[in-house]
């Protein structure tokens, strides 16, 4: 029997768990890493919006009750028949409808890593997200978790894929007020929040709106409590997704490279064909400039949760290398390679250089690195290079064989050229254009090298010294001629 309950609102024919024309529900490990450090045992929870199947069995495994909302009815029916704990209820609706019983049940964990967006239909005329994020707030217990979700409109995804899906709407695109989006950008994220009553962690309390409980404490800020005697505003944590929030991989922090790299390989993965700009490059370059939470796809906001983020140090092989091939400095390319392919000559497991972390001098591996040889890790290298379309202190338009012959003798290693050069594009079209006009650039150059040769020619051909030596020489030339013509008559 099902315990399903309607509350209005309620979408029939739609699936959010199963879609057709939608995006699918939230999901992905650094979702479930989340919930995990969120979870209580005997904890009553709420989990607002669609999410991942797997998402709800790890809530009903640990919490005391857990109480779903979702707007698709078939969904709704399908949750309730799955789920088999004892304490747990189905609702059906919108947000802006949700009454659980007569009185006004609040929760310790909220649950909305999908967003505020889909918890309405289109029987809700407009739900500002501001107005949304205060009902969820309203609902959990002084002290209470919330773990939110939310996207960005301008992210590094922007600068990879041009969005040429936007022009087609899909059934969901019923229209909406611009209010009912998430904040654009990080700044007016956190501004939403400290209206809502929220403090930043890590960002001094700014004057504003008190919690709409008083007694509403972050744990760690129990013994800090504000001049007028109140309690301090809940601190919300947030950290960037990586690549998006229905499949979110990577939860990061303005990190250094080595989490940068965790990110850029999901985006990169998750961005095959033309692009832009090369996926991986993006993210890195992201992170160099300190925007790698700004530009994120999507970002969680953890409320009274320490959200589990990569912290891991270092410097990745790869970037020191591409490093100095940018710089065009030839010796600190040398020594890379070399301390690098000493550690590979020693090391009991091999990686290449994207997969190796050196810190000073002591080198480790770094992620699920690939058995080979030296001459092959230095190739992957090589080609990853040329795909990024990265500077190089050689001409351009060289193949993946050449620059690894070339930074296998500084080992001395001797690479057997291919028989057949591989040309490997860069994968952004912005990469593709920069190397074209290196190209020309250095075609140019070459020609005007040409024309200044040839005119040195005929200055040459033109003196004086060069004309007596040709008519001094021109008679022995004329005899050598006849008496080769003699000599193959005989």
């Amino acid at each position: 029997m099902t315990r399903s309950n309607l509350v209005g609102g309620e979408m029939l024919n739609w699936s959010d768990l199963h879609p057709a024309d939608s995006r699918p529900a939230a999901g992905g490990s650094a979702a479930v890493s989340l919930l995990a450090a969120a979870l209580k045992p005997g904890d009553t929870v709420l989990v607002a919006g669609p999410h991942a199947t797997s998402l709800y069995v790890d809530v009903a495994a640990q919490a005391e009750s857990i109480d779903i909302l979702v707007r698709s009815a078939p969904d709704a029916e399908e949750l309730a028949e799955s789920l088999t704990h004892a304490k747990t209820q189905v609702y059906c609706g919108s947000l802006d409808r949700f009454e659980t019983d007569e009185t006004y049940e609040t929760y310790d964990l909220i649950v909305a890593l999908d967003g505020l967006e889909r918890m309405v239909g289109p029987d809700t005329a407009s739900l500002p997200w501001s107005a949304a994020l205060a009902k969820l707030l309203a609902r959990l217990t002084p002290g209470g978790r919330l773990l939110l979700g939310a996207t960005n409109s301008f992210s590094v995804n922007k600068l990879i894929q041009p969005d040429i899906t936007a022009a087609l709407p899909r059934d969901e695109d019923w229209g909406r007020s611009v209010a009912d989006a998430p904040p654009a950008g990080l700044g007016p994220l956190k501004a939403a929040l400290r209206a809502a009553g929220l403090g930043i962690a890590g960002e001094p309390e700014k004057p504003g709106p008190r919690p709409l409980d008083p007694t509403a404490v972050h744990a760690n800020d129990a013994d800090n409590p504000r001049g007028d005697g109140t309690a301090a505003a809940p601190l919300a944590r947030i950290c960037g997704v990586y690549p998006s929030l229905v499949e979110a991989e990577v939860a990061v922090g303005n990190g250094g490279q080595v989490v940068a790299a965790e990110a850029a390989r999901v985006v990169a993965a998750r961005n095959g064909g033309p692009t832009l700009m090369d996926p991986y490059r993006v993210v890195m370059d992201a992170a160099a400039a300190g925007l790698l939470v700004e530009l994120a796809p999507a970002w969680y906001v953890a409320v009274g949760v320490e959200a589990p983020v990569d912290s891991t140090s270092g410097e990745l092989v790869e970037e020191r290398l591409l490093a100095a091939l940018r710089a065009d400095d030839q010796t600190a390319l040398r020594r890379e390679i070399v301390a690098y392919v000493e550690w590979l000559r020693t090391a009991p497991e091999t990686g290449s250089p994207d997969h190796v972390i050196v810190e000073g001098t002591s080198y480790r591996l770094f992620g699920e690195g690939e058995q080979g040889t030296i001459e092959g890790h230095l190739n992957r290298f090589a080609r990853r290079a040329l795909e990024s379309g990265s500077r190089q202190p050689w001409p351009a338009g060289g193949d993946a064989q050449q620059l690894t012959a070339r930074l296998a003798s500084m080992v001395g290693i001797t690479v057997t050229p291919a028989a057949t050069p591989e040309v490997i594009r860069p994968l952004g079209s912005a990469e593709q254009l920069a190397t074209v006009a290196r190209l020309a650039d250095e075609l140019a150059h070459a020609s005007a090298r040409a024309l200044l040769f040839q005119g040195t020619i005929n200055g040459i051909r033109k003196s004086v010294p060069y004309r007596l030596g040709h008519a001094m020489l021109n008679p022995a030339r004329v005899v050598r001629r006849r008496l080769k013509r003699v000599l193959r008559r005989r």
